[in-house]
């Protein structure tokens, strides 16, 4: 069997991670398959010969390297693009296995779209039934709304200049109830929420936010002591959650992440 030549596996335990890639690929031409761990990678890859595969590192059921070892041996002209959030570690065991490209966690997806040869060229079909992503309105930097929400003044304005600085439209609040007003008011398209504040605390403001704006992305923003409380907000639906002080080039990933994320639930 020839290579499926627009087809592409993406492989990730995490669910939301691997909606997003998968979403945005379809965006630009791909048919895309989804798989959470490395057999169900293998199965996908024997039953559809795939063009490229986009392989998570750490997944239960057969690890990435491995995972990436038996694709080339199998199917030596399927390009394996690896993804990581330690590629220091596992940069030069995955070259040496055959892998196209390593990329950083969270992955920068006009980046991986070029590992992958750029989009592809027909237009997509569906997707296992659904409509393609490319058949969504797309929301351009400049017309996304980022709501910044910290009651300290400095960090509030740092964050939202930082923001506007990316491209998007941006907006601040001072605590989780004035947050709330904006977002009934306009609902943004993603939320930088901190998580301690005095009043309504980020927690509580985020279960608001999923209950009245659940299309709406929430991504947390934690101190050094608030690693507990931000897998907590995970649980409850945050996005992503970034700790202070803030890493620039995380949070344009993280940001535009969301946005893709905001096309794919619509």
């Amino acid at each position: 069997m020839g290579l499926g030549r627009r087809t592409v596996v993406v492989a990730d335990d995490d669910a939301g991670v691997r909606h997003v890639i998968a979403e945005y690929l379809a965006s630009q031409g791909y048919v895309v398959h989804e798989a959470a761990n490395g057999l169900e990678t293998l199965t996908l890859v024997k039953d559809t010969s795939p063009a490229f595969v986009v392989l998570d590192v750490v997944m239960p059921r057969l690890g990435g390297i491995e995972t990436l070892k038996r694709i080339k041996t199998s199917h030596p002209a399927t390009g394996v693009v690896v993804m990581t959030g330690r590629a220091s570690e596992f940069r030069e065991p995955a070259l040496a296995s055959g892998a196209l490209e390593v990329l950083e966690k969270p992955v920068d997806l006009p980046a991986l779209l070029r590992a992958v040869g750029g989009p592809a060229a027909e237009t997509p079909g569906s997707k296992e039934g659904r409509p393609a992503a490319a058949a969504r309105p797309a929301v351009s930097k400049g017309r996304a709304r980022v709501l910044v929400v910290d009651d300290d003044p400095r960090v509030n304005d740092v964050l939202t200049e930082l923001v506007a600085a990316e491209g998007y439209a941006a907006s601040s609040a001072t605590d989780g109830a004035s947050a709330i007003r904006a977002i009934v008011e306009q609902p943004p398209h993603v939320v930088l929420l901190d998580i301690a504040m005095p009043g309504l605390n980020g927690i509580d403001a985020l279960k608001t936010i999923r209950a009245i704006a659940p299309d709406v992305q929430v991504i947390m923003v934690s101190g050094a002591g608030e690693r507990e409380a931000a897998s907590i907000a995970l649980a409850y639906g945050a996005f992503d959650y970034i700790a202070k002080p803030v890493n620039l080039p995380y949070l344009a990933a993280s940001l535009e992440m969301a946005l893709v994320m905001t096309q794919v639930i619509r």
